[in-house]
């Protein structure tokens, strides 16, 4: 069994704050650092502290940046011989303000070398005999469905950041791991607040393939292609940094399903994963081991009908 994840490598810069800033204000921070990060390294990182055999499929620059987030994956046990440098393009970044207190944040990413991802750099082994492959939208479109294309496993798809999804990849999907705000503009709804019922409808409309709309911390929503959706509650942690949970998830649900397919179960998994990994500062300052997560799961709730 083998996860493969096809995606983005940054360098993050966290700047504590003690409030999050509003459009056009200037707020002064508490500290910054930098940390490794991209939401397809993270994922594939928490995949990786999770269980064996997890590939990484990426570009990063010829700079020491790269070099950072290429060891800091294989520390994570990832497997990076598919991680290309790009020559004259620089490692991508992103800078993250982190509201001290909620651990709440807002992200800016600049693409940088994810940007160079090319569709031929994805029809490789790593993904084609992958039992999950692992998608976001940090790197292009056309490498993305290429990806999915070429696999013959069970491809998992975070569509962030959110745009609309070609027919041709959805087709390929089987398994959509939304938050709800990127669920709200996949179905061209407004913002706000939504009950699960309300959300069911929403996933409903944008996919036919099996749903996960991750929720904070709220926990997950469970929309299956058919049967009964479910909603599945986290158990109780403190946040100090909520940064990477959505990526934590993703990784922790891709390695659940390459030993289980059945799809409930890989969610509470993932959700325990998940509040585990608010627990540390930055994307992956918490990330669990498996051992980790089964000393928690027995206080994840089961998951419940919405009816």
């Amino acid at each position: 069994m083998s996860v493969t994840v096809v995606g983005s490598l940054n360098e993050d810069v966290l700047v504590a704050v003690d409030r999050l800033p509003g459009r056009g204000e200037t707020v002064i921070g508490r500290s910054a650092a930098t940390a490794p990060g991209g939401k397809g390294a993270n994922q594939a990182a928490a995949a990786g502290e999770l269980g064996p055999g997890v590939h990484m499929v990426g570009r990063v620059g010829e700079d020491p940046a790269g070099d950072r987030q290429l060891a800091a994956l294989a520390g994570s046990r990832v497997n990076v011989s598919r991680v290309l440098r790009t020559r004259g393009v620089p490692t991508g970044t992103a800078t993250i303000p982190v509201e001290q207190g909620s651990g709440e944040n807002l992200i800016v990413v600049v693409p940088g070398a994810n940007g160079a991802l090319v569709p031929a750099d994805a029809d490789v082994e790593s993904v084609r005999r992958a039992t999950v492959l692992l998608l976001q939208l940090e790197v292009p479109m056309t490498t993305v469905t290429a990806a999915a294309a070429a696999a013959r496993g069970t491809v998992v798809l975070t569509p962030a950041p959110p745009q609309p999804l070609p027919a041709e990849l959805l087709e390929r999907v089987d398994v959509l791991v939304p938050n709800e705000h990127e669920l709200a503009q996949l179905a061209g709804a407004g913002p706000g607040e939504r009950s699960p019922a309300e959300l069911v409808d929403l996933a409903r409309s944008v996919a036919s393939c099996a749903v996960v709309v991750t929720l904070g911390a709220r926990g997950a929503l469970v929309v299956p292609s058919d049967g009964e959706p479910l909603l599945q509650t986290p158990p109780p942690v403190t946040p100090v940094d909520t940064t990477g949970a959505g990526d934590c998830f993703c990784g922790a649900l891709a390695q659940a399903l390459a030993a289980d397919p059945d799809l409930p179960s890989a969610v509470r998994f993932a959700v325990t994963a998940a509040a585990l990994s608010t627990t540390g500062p930055g994307a992956r300052g918490a990330l669990p081991d498996a051992g980790a997560v089964a000393a928690l799961l027995p206080r994840t709730p089961p998951a419940t009908g919405l009816a």
